[in-house]
């Protein structure tokens, strides 16, 4: 079984950000106070079902993977966790810049990039070396739960090297607003998701800052204990 707590580095936007607050408007949830947010009145028109739609999504709150997350190793501490990501952001870099666009990814909807970055792509490289020494090993009951025989070789490669598939070639940015849905849902939602986004006139997104999230338990949500601007 996964040991807890555990631990991610996510990209999330500042608290009192209008990106933000659209993220936990829809996931009903506020990583960066813990608390519940009520969900806009256009969300539940469009899917009376939708804090079941949101379930999944909202046990992590409103990010974008950079590293996966993870139970520490033996003789890690969230201490050094955190003293780590203070390095990681004041190590100078170039900011990536992408143009955020609501589409479907994999069957859920998420902001993403409407077309590739490589520093976004250097920066999740970045944090999954650097702060993979934190990483407690893999168990065979979660790398079995990544269902390794539907990945590709790569994929497999990579779960067993970094403890997480979609690493390096095969990181693709995302942050989810909701659950997997079926085909024939996912026409309204990204119609209503896309009006609500475009409101934001968020024509740019800097990805200028990470953020460690921790879970205490299985049936914990994750929450921010930490965040730091990335050094240009």
């Amino acid at each position: 079984m996964t040991g807890f707590p555990r631990y991610a580095v996510y990209f999330a936007a500042g608290a009192e950000s209008a990106l933000s607050r659209f993220g936990a408007a829809l996931l009903g949830y506020d990583a960066h106070s813990g608390n519940e947010a009520p969900f806009p009145r256009e969300a539940l028109h469009v899917a009376q079902d939708w804090r079941d739609i949101t379930i999944d999504p909202r046990k992590y709150g409103f990010h974008g993977t950079l590293k996966a997350p993870m139970a520490l190793g033996s003789g890690k501490t969230e201490i050094e966790l955190l003293a780590a990501c203070a390095r990681f952001a004041d190590t100078a870099r170039p900011i990536p810049v992408i143009r955020p666009v609501v589409d479907s990814i994999s069957g859920f909807i998420a902001v993403i990039p409407a077309e590739p970055v490589q520093e976004l792509q250097q920066l999740a490289a970045g944090c999954v070396r650097e702060f993979d020494p934190f990483r407690a090993a893999l168990t065979a009951e979660d790398r079995a739960r990544r269902k390794p025989e539907k990945l590709s070789e790569r994929q497999r490669d990579y779960l067993d090297r970094w403890g997480y598939p979609y690493v390096m070639e095969e990181f693709r940015f995302h942050m989810t607003l909701t659950g997997r849905l079926d085909a024939d849902r996912r026409g309204p939602i990204v119609e209503m998701l896309r009006a609500r986004f475009a409101a934001l006139k968020l024509d740019t997104l800097s990805i200028d800052r990470i953020a460690l999230f921790k879970q205490d338990d299985a049936k914990a949500r994750f929450r921010i204990v930490g965040e730091w601007a990335l050094t240009k």
